[in-house]
């Protein structure tokens, strides 16, 4: 099985993560100095998620992805009770959002692995269904319906939103018929307009949807990160003002800039050049997810890296183009580069399960 292990997903994937290790640590040391505290520490924490997202990679690679036929159901309960517990007051709130566990010095982020879990249930139920009827569908919506509605509630209207590409994509891969994702899509818009109409999204979700709308009206409020998004990556230029050197990096003025808004750090500090650099590195891994699930021996393989490539290339577009002001804010991490460990956690444990995906392609179970 080793000789098929997709090396060129692993390494674009490090080399990710890597690089934005470099860019987490240029955007926090100097507020880190001023505040009297260790420049490196974000950077510390950053490298040990990373360390700890490729051992989950290699374990995650190495076990028969066709054990989540029997445990998929077990682990899905169990991400949803975790989304329940933090809407409690075992749940830690910050910024507004009540998204978090503290663990000791660390704090996990349920929602994070929602979005696989939504993955693995989906597919293992499709896969088992010779033909999607409307009850297959109906099924398929109350699986991933419930969390989608847990995390929407925290609140978390991007990592909602992915779920809910997610498992468009994976509708479509699963075989269901062209008329019913027309009524899925209507019903979709429906609902939105509804939501909208009704004041169920919150009033500064709608302030993000207005002030991406009007764009040019004001710097401030609303408008002020993408303000400072757009001038940050504007300065970078062609090859960028050098790692270290930032005037709105080192100065702090693009709020987030270590999550949220890391992709401005690159393009500040690496230029055009970086920022494509890091663009075509994504590519790279969603040519090869696209790869593994054409090539998959089963049902339940291509659903799996069908899944994953929607989970990464939404996440990608959508990080990337509220920076630049193509698509409304929303607080999504860039794959492999934002800081945070439950993000590096899905995603290596992601990458691994394409890789267990490829490496069975050719083996008899």
């Amino acid at each position: 099985m080793l000789r098929h292990c997709d090396f060129v997903l692993v390494a674009s994937a490090v080399l990710l993560s890597l690089i934005g290790a470099v860019m987490v640590y240029s955007a926090t040391r100097v507020a880190q100095l001023d505040a009297g505290g260790d420049p490196k520490y974000f950077l510390k924490r950053q490298l040990l998620w990373l360390v700890m997202g490729l051992v989950v990679m290699v374990v995650v690679a190495l076990v028969d992805y066709h054990w989540l036929e029997q445990w998929a159901y077990l682990l899905y309960g169990l991400v949803v009770l975790s989304l329940i517990a933090v809407l409690t007051h075992f749940g830690h709130t910050s910024l507004g959002a009540q998204r978090w566990f503290s663990v000791g010095p660390l704090e996990l982020q349920p929602s994070e692995f929602a979005v696989l879990a939504l993955i693995v249930v989906v597919s293992v139920y499709c896969s088992r269904q010779e033909t999607i009827f409307p009850r297959n569908l109906a099924v398929v919506l109350v699986l991933a319906g419930v969390p989608i509605l847990l995390v929407y509630k925290q609140p978390d209207l991007g990592t909602a939103l992915i779920m809910s590409v997610v498992l468009t994509v994976m509708i479509i891969t699963s075989g269901a018929r062209l008329r019913y994702l027309v009524i899925l899509t209507v019903a979709g818009v429906v609902l939105l307009a509804a939501a909208i109409h009704f004041k169920l999204i919150h009033a500064y979700q709608l302030g993000r949807l207005n002030s991406f709308l009007h764009q040019n009206t004001a710097t401030s409020g609303a408008n002020y990160n993408l303000a400072q998004s757009i001038l940050a990556i504007g300065a970078g230029g062609l090859f960028g003002t050098g790692i270290f050197h930032g005037a709105a990096t080192n100065g702090g003025f693009v709020p987030a800039q270590q999550t949220d808004f890391i992709f401005t750090a690159v393009g500040e500090q690496l230029g055009f050049a970086g920022g494509l650099l890091v663009i075509a590195l994504f590519g790279v891994i969603a040519l090869r997810l696209l790869r593994a699930a054409q090539i998959a021996r089963d049902p339940l393989g291509r659903m799996l890296c069908s899944g994953a490539l929607a989970m990464l290339a939404f996440s990608v577009f959508q990080n990337v183009g509220m920076t630049v002001g193509l698509i409304p804010i929303a607080g999504i991490p860039l794959p492999f580069v934002s800081y945070g460990g439950s993000a590096m956690l899905v995603f290596f444990a992601t990458v691994g399960l394409v890789v267990n995906v490829e490496m069975r392609r050719s083996t008899r179970r």
